[in-house]
């Protein structure tokens, strides 16, 4: 079955859409809500989440009608299309609040369960970070680039970034701790704004415990097509989620992953 993958333009359409949507209610009064997601206490929701996600889920229904859709918000629909897209409408909701412009519209598209294209858009800032099936580019007011990983990083001189140290004590058997004491440095808090920075070349390591696919999708593309890795933490492919190690390259990645499964 012939399957193409659609033109890159058709993110910026979708994130030009999600783009107006949100920064309508960004820094402003907001009704939060709280949904349930395993091994976490507060996971927020806003109308801004719901408004963006529709209207991703109606521009891709009008143009692909046969697709297959995957929302945090609205669920899966019932499609058997080989071409599913995975939306986070903002990702990073807690610093949405918080007014931090370190979220990002997730847009991915999965192509028989493999992440082949993906977008993040941060309206604020003016950046979007795209992967078009063979390329990773970067937009903004810094101008238009391709984004490439560091492929010289070594443990010795990488930078690690976790979004979070909190979930790390439920997790005992993952070794958080050893791979900070191996790293040049550590940080937290960029949420999905780090995993850009891994494909630009300035941050080495993301780590994250607790991932949904609408999670990382986008930025399995996104981070591959710029000379990264992406898996589990048992080496398997990440678009269904779960605890998930992003790494500059190769060498490193797997050094990473011995240090993490104490090998």
């Amino acid at each position: 079955m012939n399957n193409p993958l659609p033109d890159a333009q058709f993110f910026h359409t979708l994130a030009d859409a999600a783009d107006k949507t949100i920064l309508a209610h960004y820094r402003q009064s907001l009704t939060i809500e709280t949904k349930y997601k395993q091994d976490v206490r507060f996971d927020p929701v806003t109308q801004a989440d719901r408004q963006a996600e529709h209207v991703i889920r109606d521009l891709i229904g009008q143009r692909y009608p046969e697709h297959a859709i995957l929302g945090e918000e609205f669920g899966e629909n019932d499609s058997q299309s080989l071409l599913k897209w995975v939306i986070d409408p903002i990702d990073g909701t807690r610093p949405f609040i918080c007014g931090l412009p370190v979220w990002g519209s997730l847009i991915g598209l999965q192509q028989a369960q493999i992440a082949r294209m993906g977008m993040m858009s941060q309206p604020f800032t003016q950046e979007r970070f795209w992967a078009d099936g063979e390329h990773s580019w970067t937009s903004g007011p810094m101008g238009h680039s391709q984004l490439l990983t560091r492929q010289n990083a070594t443990l010795a001189n990488a930078i690690l970034h976790t979004t979070s140290p909190e979930l790390y004590s439920l997790h005992p058997q993952v070794k958080f701790a050893e791979l900070t004491q191996r790293v040049l440095m550590t940080r937290y808090g960029g949420e999905c704004y780090a995993m850009a920075m891994l494909a630009a070349g300035r941050i080495d390591l993301c780590l994250e415990l607790s991932l949904q696919p609408y999670d990382i999708v986008a930025f399995i593309p996104i981070i591959e097509q710029a000379g990264g890795v992406v898996t589990t933490l048992q080496g398997h492919r990440a678009e269904a989620g779960g605890q998930i190690l992003a790494s500059a390259n190769r060498a490193l990645h797997d050094a990473a992953l011995a240090v993490l499964n104490g090998e």
